[in-house]
């Protein structure tokens, strides 16, 4: 086939909303993205929304909030499954009409029974086939005001498989998949069948799901096959688990995407963590956004569970934090101060940030440490004064405020060149100094480089502190 015939590569993401965009469903959609990146081809966002019970317009608002947070923009979509039900039916009488589809008149009990028989005898429980039309068959008659479902008539006979992009070959024999409903008493279809005919209708021609999944390929496979459709290349990504070994659930922590937003996460690092989830590129651990999508491909999907590391994910997010340029840094933390009470216009906030950031893994934790510059003032308390600033502490701060006055520059580099006089003049290491000159001017023992923070706080502050104490 030459490259101007080869089908446009064609991914989609097909969550359901009925909670939050959770770790596993966004790792799908990234890897859906990037293969579709990859070979520039078309992105579609499907909200399959047909479990009207438990779908709800905030948790679709969830999935499309957590999507623009991780800018995985869909090129196609956000398609609603509830809005295509007359294509679904259209397609149920279509198959109907072909013999591929039949009206079964069972009752739930009856096909209970049926399943009951099959256990006792040691077989897989299924739907024995009452109503399936055959040849020379006679079909019972249909029992007064029962509304029937619709059944696909599965192939009875030989095997169903495909090659897994993840897992490899993967078969199913006909004989284990009974014929299943696609349509409920009401009409409404299920959504085995509405995948399949969106998938059909959209073009996909590479679907990567969670693995547990697997089970339902079969029948979408051979309800694709009676319709006459070409079938996608199916992937299955194994789950992810917990620290613990377990499936990774709420109590291994937040799970929900837009969690680790409010908790100072950046969506690069999520992107570049997620991404490392069950695919590698050699030993890479740290890229970009472009170089995933150069880079992406499904050979490199892992067969294995991968395992969820908040360690790993904190030593990734605090690369990305000492990556980011001060000013851009700054306008992200900026939001996260105010909630906090401060003022982040109090200080020079992209400064704080280079002075700041080399030690924090969250944009949290930022906006913590930057409240020593946009906070109110604490004095210290009365025991940490009496311990360093008693009178030869008073008598070193004394001494550093006068030269520090008469500087002709306020800056980092101008107040450590008076520290280190001071420390030369009195003959004292620098903890004398240092401890006592935190202490009167920020109310804490402990803090960053503390020439660096005086500059940030300002002459006029520093040297009114200073004469306080």
């Amino acid at each position: 086939m030459t490259a101007e015939h080869t089908p446009v590569v064609r991914t989609r993401f097909a969550p359901s909303p009925t909670g939050y965009l959770h770790l596993g469903g966004a790792r799908t959609a990234l890897f859906s993205w990037a293969y579709a990146r990859h070979n520039q081809g078309v992105f579609v966002l499907r909200i399959e929304d047909t479990d009207l019970e438990r779908s709800t317009p905030e948790a679709v608002q969830a999935i499309l909030d957590s999507m623009q947070w991780l800018d995985m923009r869909p090129d196609e979509g956000p398609y609603y499954q509830m809005q295509r039900m007359d294509r679904y039916r259209e397609v149920i009488a279509q198959m109907l009409a072909a013999g591929t589809a039949y009206y079964c008149y069972s009752s739930p009990e009856e096909v209970e029974a049926m399943r009951e028989r099959a256990r006792a005898r040691g077989a897989k429980p299924r739907y024995d086939g009452t109503w399936r039309p055959e040849p020379g068959k006679v079909l019972p008659p249909i029992p007064e005001g029962r509304k029937p479902v619709v059944r696909f008539k599965n192939p009875q006979d030989g095997a169903t498989g495909w090659n897994d992009l993840i897992k490899g070959p993967i078969s199913f024999d006909n004989t284990e998949l009974d014929d299943l409903i696609i349509a409920r008493p009401d009409g409404t279809p299920t959504y085995n069948f509405c995948v399949v005919v969106d998938d059909w209708d959209m073009r996909i021609t590479h679907v990567l799901r969670g693995d547990d999944h697997v089970n339902n390929t079969p029948r979408q496979i051979n309800i694709l096959r009676a319709l006459g459709a070409e079938l996608p290349q199916y992937g299955h990504v194994p789950m992810i688990l917990g620290p613990d070994g377990e499936k990774l659930s709420k109590r291994h922590g937040a799970v929900n995407v837009m969690e680790y937003d409010r908790e100072g996460y950046l969506p690069e690092a999520m992107m570049n963590y997620l991404a490392r989830l069950g695919w590698s590129h050699g030993n890479d651990e740290l890229f970009s956004r472009e170089q995933l999508v150069q880079w992406f491909d499904t050979r490199h999907l892992s067969k294995s569970a991968a395992q969820w590391d908040p360690k790993k994910l904190n030593w990734v997010n605090a690369h990305y934090i000492r990556q980011m340029p001060d000013a851009e840094l700054a306008a992200r933390v900026a939001p996260r101060i105010a909630a906090l009470g401060g003022d982040p216009a109090a200080v020079d906030l992209p400064a704080a940030m280079a002075l700041l950031k080399e030690r924090a893994e969250t944009l949290n934790q930022l906006a913590q440490a930057a409240m020593l510059f946009c906070g109110p003032y604490q004095p210290a308390d009365e025991a940490l004064r009496a311990q360093h600033l008693d009178e030869a502490g008073r008598a070193v701060l004394h001494d550093f405020a006068q030269r520090a006055a008469a500087l002709p520059d306020w800056n980092t580099e101008a107040i450590s060149g008076v520290v280190h006089e001071v420390l030369e003049a009195r003959g004292i290491k620098m903890p004398k100094l240092g401890i006592p000159l935190r202490v009167a001017v920020t109310g804490r023992k402990q803090t960053p480089s503390v020439d660096a923070v005086l500059a940030l706080i300002g002459r006029e502050t520093v040297l009114q502190r200073l004469a306080g104490i």
